[in-house]
């Protein structure tokens, strides 16, 4: 990498690593970075939100009734394996560009939420279920003590996997509706006045963004099971 920056122009077709830090130190001293991150931050992030509490409540529905399960079990499939470019381009058709990263942030999210706590709750024991009903366990406690050990495991992994995704496909829909003030605006324009350095700056912003969000999350999930482990008070 560094060998092809110093080449005569060679920063046109990529940046040094020197030069890429150099100009996101520029960028992060600067109010209008922050809003820019903070505005794309705040729509993949909503729709992150928003698809998985939809897809843990309907991932219950399914489990609780079969005909709720067949009948997400199409649109799920299609969501799978449409490719996402495919979605952005379809949902411009519907919405504007500003809601376009959070609608599809949203959609890529909820097939791995929703596949994954389907199958922690299908997990359950069924024994401690039935012996929860036949001593007539409060709710609470039975989903204190038998759902969530049950269902977290399986919810970490999909916050894992599914937040890094959310923010790719986001970014994507950024880029290509090209909402004002967001980081896919910033690529674009990177890109279109080859500023190499620019392009690297933001890409790193995103992935840094994407891990501290993911670590968040899955701490979160963590401290929980950990307070399930210890038994409700």
């Amino acid at each position: 990498m560094a060998m092809v920056a110093v080449w005569p122009h060679g920063d046109l077709l990529l940046a040094s690593p020197l030069s890429a830090l150099a100009r996101l130190w520029e960028l992060a001293r600067t109010a209008a970075f922050w809003l820019t991150v903070g505005r794309s931050a705040g729509r993949i992030l909503g729709g992150f939100l928003f698809a998985c509490t939809a897809a843990v409540l309907l991932a219950i529905l399914a489990a609780w009734r079969q005909w709720i399960r067949e009948l997400l079990a199409p649109l799920v499939a299609v969501i799978k394996t449409v490719p996402v470019v495919s979605f952005i381009i379809l949902a411009l058709v519907w919405l504007d560009a500003e809601s376009l990263a959070f609608f599809i942030s949203a959609l890529m999210v909820f097939p791995p939420v929703y596949l994954n706590v389907l199958e922690g709750v299908g997990q359950a024991d069924r024994r401690l279920l039935e012996m929860a009903r036949v001593f007539r366990v409060p709710f609470r406690r039975t989903l204190w003590g038998i759902w969530l050990p049950q269902v977290l495991p399986y919810l970490r992994s999909a916050l894992s996997l599914s937040l890094g995704l959310c923010w790719k496909a986001g970014i994507a829909a950024e880029v290509i509706g090209l909402p004002a003030g967001t980081i896919g605006e910033r690529l674009y324009t990177a890109k279109v006045y080859f500023q190499t350095p620019d392009l690297f700056a933001w890409t790193a912003v995103i992935a840094a963004v994407s891990v501290v969000f993911e670590r968040l999350f899955v701490r979160g999930v963590d401290l929980l099971a950990r307070k399930v482990g210890r038994g409700w008070k």
